[in-house]
């Protein structure tokens, strides 16, 4: 008697994200199963998901790792591909997602990703927790789990890793560089509150030469400086993002 095929979930977790659900849940269809969380959309969120999947999770989480969390733990596949309204699976890689599944003996996979900046592909210089060119995300249910954080939670591993899938996942990161500095408020801002949290905000020097280890990093030896100004933005926002949350988690109370 043959085994029964494994059963994969792509899972997503979202807050108000009507105007990327659709996209992203339309390159969704080659999983088994499609699992939604709502956390706290007050949008047309959910009337979007139910049209693609009836596993939908509601809920109100505080912290993006509980968050991610709950999503996954709402699984029933054996493989789980962890994904976010911003991104779209293009069909060689769902293609590759699936051969993955059925044949792999790890534990889990790095998905390569091409990051956008508006209709421009920037491929240069991502990094230093502001924005990324890789993510662990395709693993076996129950070896990934995210610990207590509100943005950027570090991640608990068990069992092996497996090589990087060859295709790339799109990233549609930010409109503009308005919305670039838009999310640096806002990462900043979670950080800040997460350090304050654990009584850990370190001091204003240390976060000084953060910066410009940081933005050495990003321009020059992760090649930012191949994307012109683009890649210089990058930069100094990669920087500047402990900077900022340690001098809001000092000087700020909430």
């Amino acid at each position: 008697m043959s085994n029964p095929p494994l059963k994969l979930s792509a899972v997503i977790s979202v807050h108000n994200e009507e105007n990327q659900l659709t996209e992203c849940l339309k390159t969704l269809e080659f999983a088994d199963e499609i699992v939604v969380l709502l956390d706290k959309c007050t949008d047309g969120s959910e009337a979007i998901a139910q049209t693609f999947t009836d596993r939908i999770v509601h809920g109100a989480w505080p912290k993006e790792g509980a968050r991610r969390n709950a999503g996954i733990e709402s699984c029933t596949g054996n493989w789980v591909f962890e994904i976010d309204a911003d991104e779209r699976v293009p069909e060689a890689l769902a293609k590759e997602i699936r051969r993955t599944v059925e044949t792999s003996d790890a534990d889990w996979h790095e998905v390569p990703v091409d990051n956008y900046i508006g209709e421009r592909l920037i491929r240069w210089g991502w990094g230093a927790s502001f924005g990324k060119s890789a993510y662990p995300g395709l693993f076996r249910r129950g070896v990934k789990v995210w610990e207590d954080q509100r943005v950027h939670p570090n991640l608990t591993w068990s069992g092996r890793k497996g090589a990087m899938l060859s295709n790339r996942l799109l990233h549609y990161v930010d409109r503009n560089l308005s919305d670039m500095i838009k999310r640096l408020d806002n990462y900043s801002s979670a950080r800040a509150r997460d350090m304050r949290d654990s009584g850990q905000i370190g001091s204003t020097a240390n976060n000084v030469r953060r910066f410009f280890s940081r933005f050495i990093k990003c321009y020059f030896f992760r090649r930012g400086y191949r994307e012109g100004g683009y890649g210089l933005m990058i930069a100094i926002c990669a920087g500047l993002y402990p900077l900022l949350a340690h001098l809001k988690a000092k000087l700020e109370t909430e």
